[in-house]
């Protein structure tokens, strides 16, 4: 596919929006990979659920939020470059090659206002449905957020708000669902994947199918690390695959893993012939980022708000970011699948101090603080008599 379709999309405000969510995805990667075991997610899902969020921030929690998720725009202006890249990737599943669905929801607690200017702005460049939920009723929103998002990843992401997190303090619950399905530009043929050990450390090895084809393909190299770009049909998207020469270097390049970096060595890959050896996978992980943002920069969001664009309404904060992914890659192409919500609760009024008085008998307990067991147990009929 010819960059001459995406022109009209990519507008400067656009690239720039791209080019601060490239910066924003490798910051969380560099957040995310000190993470034990695999590790997969959707900065794209991430950073639109957040720009929706961030329409309803103002004074320091507006300017943190811009700063940790770089956003390079104001105002409308990132709002409508936001829009310009979704008409983007709507254009590439029009065009039949791809299965490209992204969706966003706003699940506000019924009863609560909101401001029509920030309603109406998520409408007009994220394409929001707006549902009204009861909160006082937890497990039953959950389970109709849970149930959207299910069917927006095509079954792919379940569950992604768990029991216990949704309460009569929900205020708001922002989601984006993104769902893939690609065939590789060239398939590797099933009948030349063989079990071939994977070597987890220099010392250890698992036995996987190893997919195999040797074909041009755009490459490049460096004496630390190579680097392949395998192309899905239609040529709008790709899979960019980057290998460390060590068995054990993939630390190593992760520490060097930045946008200027990858550019540069996106700008270094030629067209040669390659003969391909990679895995069968399936990955899924599941991340609660509120710590992680908020030690990336965005601290206010999640205490002393201001989300007075969003309503009128006193101590609005986020509570959670709740992020799931899934991927399987297999010899014909590539299924992904992703969904964040953000969850935003109101400061709980003071409430009357509740009166406990033990003018009656009762039943008493000595546990220990660990397991619950009971040391002693009783009950208190008359205090004064022994």
């Amino acid at each position: 596919m010819s960059f001459s379709f995406a022109a009209k999309f990519l507008t400067p405000d656009a690239v720039a929006v791209a080019r601060g969510a490239m910066a924003f995805a490798l910051e969380l990667y560099q957040q995310l990979r000190h993470n034990e075991g695999n590790l997969f997610f959707s900065p794209y899902s991430i950073s639109t659920a957040l720009a929706m969020t961030y329409a309803g921030a103002r004074g320091d929690t507006e300017t943190q939020m811009a700063q940790t998720l770089h956003f390079p725009l104001e105002g409308e202006r990132l709002h409508e470059a936001f829009a310009a890249l979704a008409r983007l990737l709507n254009a590439v599943q029009e065009r039949g090659d791809i299965l490209l669905c992204v969706a966003n929801a706003l699940w506000p607690q019924m009863g609560c206002s909101f401001l029509s200017s920030f309603l109406d702005l998520v409408q007009r460049f994220y394409d929001a449905a707006i549902t009204p939920l009861n909160y006082d009723e937890p497990d039953m929103a959950r389970a109709y957020i849970n149930a959207w998002i299910d069917e927006k990843t095509e079954g792919k992401i379940k569950g992604l708000i768990p029991p216990g997190l949704l309460n009569f303090m929900t205020t708001l619950v922002l989601t984006n669902a993104i769902y893939f399905k690609g065939s590789w530009a060239h398939p590797f043929d099933r009948a030349n994947t063989k079990n071939a050990p994977f070597w987890l450390s220099a010392n250890q090895a698992v036995d996987v199918p190893m997919m195999t084809q040797k074909r041009g393909f755009s490459y490049a190299e460096t004496a630390e690390m190579q680097m392949l770009r395998l192309p899905y049909v239609g040529g709008a998207l790709s899979m960019l695959v980057l290998l460390p020469r060590a068995t054990d270097g993939l630390p190593e390049l992760e520490k060097k893993l930045t946008a200027e970096n990858l550019k540069a060595l996106d700008r270094r890959l030629t067209s040669r012939e390659v003969e391909v050896f990679l895995p069968q996978f399936e990955l899924s992980s599941v991340f609660i980022l509120s710590g992680v943002l908020a030690s990336m920069g965005m601290r206010d969001a999640f205490g002393d708000a201001d989300f007075s664009g969003m309503t009128n309404e006193q101590g609005l904060s986020i509570s959670e970011v709740l992020h799931k992914a899934y991927v399987v890659v297999n010899e014909e192409g590539t299924e992904a699948a992703a969904a964040t919500a953000v969850i935003m609760t109101r400061e709980m009024l003071p409430r009357r101090p509740a009166i406990f008085k033990a003018d009656h008998p009762f039943i008493f307990l000595i546990q220990d603080n660990f397991v619950g067991n009971v040391l002693f147990m009783g009950r208190v009929i008359d205090p004064i008599t022994a």
